[in-house]
């Protein structure tokens, strides 16, 4: 197959002629003027390698690297400017550019570079199979009351190939316990796929979940599998499942009535045999009730129910989980003062495990990964035992608003606690705000 590589530049004949050059080369092309068309582009279709000039009439094209390293790590990605600029070259590999080069291009030099970016991002990918292989992340279950209900919950689970439906706070845990009963159960060795249903537009959502066909929107250029495509055989883990759309909810439910679907512009059927498990933070009933989730579809999903306990509810569980969350982040020798652990046990964590982690990984940095003491901890600041959470916008409004207090009102650093992109937050923010309490 083709290596496909995307050409954004904002002028047409240079689009053209490097569109000519690298067609003859083997090379499959797509062009985009814009980081709009070419954000559209990468949806429509998958893209081995970006061409990427810096200044465009929508953006800087610098800005968009790290992005589309964190959705698509495996792209080749090479920078090329007008300007002859040192300090630019340092910032774009800093992104994460593979290469930097200099207009007018060399058209051999730039095949050469490509095809090197191309054999980098095929090691990056492998790279990461291979640690996703290995990683086999384990829930951590603990002793508490909390804990060991839901050790039996979850292992009653690994009995059975029904629907299970995962509910607790952000940050708890649902996601890598989600994983572990793929890969404990009967579809081990299958494929895992996972999508958040949180922040995506519904037309993104629904055409990464059925695939679509060439032609079926402007954008699309070429077939499209979906993730149900993917999941045939294995299990597909929707993460954040009450922040699906009404029409979303209605198209997955025919789905889940006979595993069949089509993909969007196809008119014939296709089948996908998965195993479904999906996650929530939001009380699914409590969506119910107001309407916002279809009782039809919560009725299909709501099978083997598991309910993971938030962090404040399993305190006598902290020095073991510490202790785990130290090895995983390869300091398991590191000592904790007593100190640091009658903190961390009277801390309210309103981002769970996932706040715990960081906050650990942050200590481990300022102590310089020797014994941690309360001042490295000092930014975390101390507030009174959070309640359990109510089931309403009001809550979640209160919890979301005190992770960006304790964080000094960085709403980025308030997002990377809970596990949420910063505009996801600021999303669930409005949304909590403006609903009638």
């Amino acid at each position: 197959m083709k290596p496909r590589i995307l050409i954004l530049d904002d002028e047409a004949a240079v689009r053209t002629s490097f569109s000519f050059y690298l067609a003859r080369k083997g090379f499959a092309v797509t062009e985009a003027g814009t980081l709009a068309e070419a954000r559209q582009a990468m949806m429509a279709q998958s893209v081995d390698g970006l061409l990427l000039d810096v200044s465009l009439p929508d953006g800087n094209g610098l800005d968009w690297i790290r992005e589309v390293r964190e959705a698509r790590p495996g792209t080749a990605i090479v920078v090329m400017s007008g300007i002859g600029d040192i300090p630019m070259a340092v910032q774009a590999m800093r992104e994460g550019a593979d290469h930097f080069v200099t207009k007018p291009v060399n058209m051999a030099d730039l095949e050469v570079f490509l095809r090197k970016s191309l054999e980098l991002g095929g090691l990056r990918r492998g790279s990461r199979a291979v640690q996703r292989q290995a990683r086999k992340a384990a829930p951590f279950f603990g002793e508490s009351p909390a804990a060991l209900a839901l050790g039996e919950q979850a292992r009653l689970a690994l009995q059975h190939d029904a629907p299970v439906l995962l509910q607790g706070e952000t940050g708890t845990g649902k996601g890598v316990l989600a994983r572990w009963i793929h890969e404990h159960g009967t579809r081990d060795g299958m494929p895992f796929v996972e999508i958040s249903c949180a922040g995506l537009p519904r037309e993104l959502l629904a055409s990464e979940l059925f695939g679509h066909t060439r032609g079926a929107f402007t954008s699309a250029v070429a077939d499209k599998e979906g993730l149900l495509d993917v999941a045939d055989g294995g299990t597909l883990f929707l993460d954040e499942i009450g922040e699906l759309d009404a029409t979303t909810q209605s198209q997955f439910l025919t789905v889940l009535e006979g595993k069949r679907y089509r993909r969007l512009g196809e008119v014939r059927e296709r089948r996908s045999e998965f195993r479904l498990v999906c996650a929530s933070s939001r009380v699914l009933t409590d969506e119910v009730e107001s309407g916002r989730f279809r009782p039809d579809l919560y009725f299909r999903i709501n099978v083997l129910p598991i309910t993971v306990p938030a962090l404040r509810d399993r305190a006598a569980d902290m020095p073991a989980l510490v202790a785990h969350l130290l090895g995983v982040l390869g300091a398991g020798e590191v000592e904790v003062s007593p100190d640091v652990m009658s903190f961390l046990q009277a801390y309210s964590w309103p981002g769970n495990i996932r706040e715990l982690s960081h906050a650990l990984e942050r200590g481990l940095m300022l102590s310089g990964r020797a014994r941690l003491e309360r001042p490295h901890f000092a930014w975390l600041k101390a507030t009174p035992r959070a309640q359990p959470a109510r089931a309403s916008d009001h809550a979640d409004l209160a919890r979301f608003e005190q992770v960006v207090r304790q964080h000094g009102g960085n709403i980025e650093d308030a997002a990377r606690a809970l596990g949420l992109s910063r505009a996801t937050l600021y999303r669930r923010l409005k949304v909590a705000r403006d609903r009638p309490q």
